[in-house]
């Protein structure tokens, strides 16, 4: 399956050279731009299936970009691509609605595996920076527990969310629980609505915070 791109970054070697790596392995780049307001502009022209986004730009730096997008109710996955591995800005990223954080010095292929399980629905990490995550995820350093929007969840959705923190897709998470796709993907929509967020990516940080664990068995409710 051919996945449909587009690639923002400032510096125009890497970039040029991504994209010729990337349309050699079944990737077609409908746009590489050096600037977040072009991209911004293309995005919403274009509907791509991921964006490639630079963390490190000029004048709109890739963090600005991606609270942009999805103000702008982009709803696609984006990926940022970046050489920084300081757990701040990873952090910060998937708070902002980023669905992935991989580092530029990645393999090619790898970076074409990731692209395809983030479209696919997972939330994608460097391997590198799992252990900074998880880290960070243990301390409380990200922000203050939020204990009272998670009570308002039934069951159900409780049980969605443990799924949806382990990086699974909306049709693998239907399979789990015997239910529809579509019936999921109400639970979600009003997960989010509860917890006050704006992605499944931020949903799911916020259940890695919490503890929260998948725990099947005891109580099936009906979806």
């Amino acid at each position: 399956m051919s996945l449909n791109v587009i690639l923002i970054d400032d510096h125009t070697l890497f970039r040029e050279g991504l994209e010729g790596l990337l349309s050699r392995r079944n990737i077609n780049i409908l746009a590489a731009v050096g600037s977040g307001q072009e991209g911004l502009q293309l995005a919403a022209e274009l509907d791509p299936d991921v964006i490639l986004l630079d963390m490190r730009m000029p004048e709109m730096d890739g963090m600005d970009v991606l609270r942009q997008l999805r103000k702008n109710g982009f709803t696609k996955p984006v990926a940022m691509l970046t050489t920084s591995s300081d757990e701040r800005d990873l952090v910060e990223s998937l708070r902002s609605g980023a669905q992935g954080y991989l580092l530029k010095d990645m393999e090619p292929d790898q970076l074409v595996l990731a692209l395809r399980d983030i479209v696919a629905g997972k939330t994608v990490v460097a391997p590198d920076l799992a252990p900074v995550l998880a880290r960070v995820v243990q301390g409380d350093s990200i922000a203050a527990t939020k204990e009272d929007l998670f009570s308002k969840l039934t069951p159900r959705e409780s049980e969605i969310l443990s799924l949806l923190a382990e990086g699974q897709s909306n049709k693998v998470i239907a399979r789990n629980l015997g239910i529809s796709d579509g019936t999921v993907k109400l639970h979600v929509k009003s997960i989010l609505r509860k917890l006050g967020v704006h992605s499944r990516v931020e949903a799911a940080v916020m259940a890695v915070e919490q503890g929260l664990r998948t725990n099947r068995g005891s109580q099936e409710e009906a979806g």
